[in-house]
């Protein structure tokens, strides 16, 4: 296969940059398998490890080109990141490229596909599908330390109930 000069006319459009932000704290690290889990509003994400504390709140970014769709429950692959949720929106961008985006519950995430790929699995909006994503797709680069202050701990010997002193 041969790879056209970027300058020239016939070159193809390039993948549009898109991605989604998901806020996340520290699940647990695995350092046998190297790997950190965060939890996030929609389930949890897995990726390499990260040099952060268990509660660390975290702001992961998700590139688009990273996230793939399967019809049915995908079972013998080797994406560990597999999220049940529904097609949200189709947006048709510069051929060959198609924005999906998923409704996790809380969370939409994109994902940008080809045009066959619409036509071949018959995508639609409400369509029941699952995002996956590679766990080495959002490692060190798309994690960062979120700023937003770490919820307090209620101070010892104090008891919630607002009746008693």
């Amino acid at each position: 296969m041969q790879t056209l000069p970027a300058n020239d006319e016939t070159a193809p459009p390039s993948a549009p940059q898109l991605e989604t932000t998901v806020f996340a704290r520290i699940l647990s690290h695995d350092p046998d398998l190297a790997l950190t889990s965060l939890l996030f509003d929609d389930g949890e994400l897995r990726l390499p490890l990260v040099d952060l504390p268990l509660g660390s709140s975290v702001v992961v970014k998700i590139d688009a080109r990273d996230v793939s769709i399967a019809l049915s429950r995908p079972m013998d692959v080797s994406i560990t990141n597999r999220l049940p949720g529904a097609i949200d929106e189709i947006e048709y961008l510069t051929p060959p490229y198609v924005r999906a985006t998923f409704s996790l519950g809380k969370t939409r995430l994109h994902s940008l596909i080809t045009r066959e790929s619409v036509v071949r699995l018959a995508l639609v909006p409400g369509l029941k599908a699952w995002a996956m994503i590679k766990a080495v797709a959002i490692s060190g680069r798309g994690v960062r330390p979120d700023r937003a202050p770490q919820p307090r701990s209620w101070p010892s010997g104090r008891s919630s109930n607002q009746e008693t002193p």
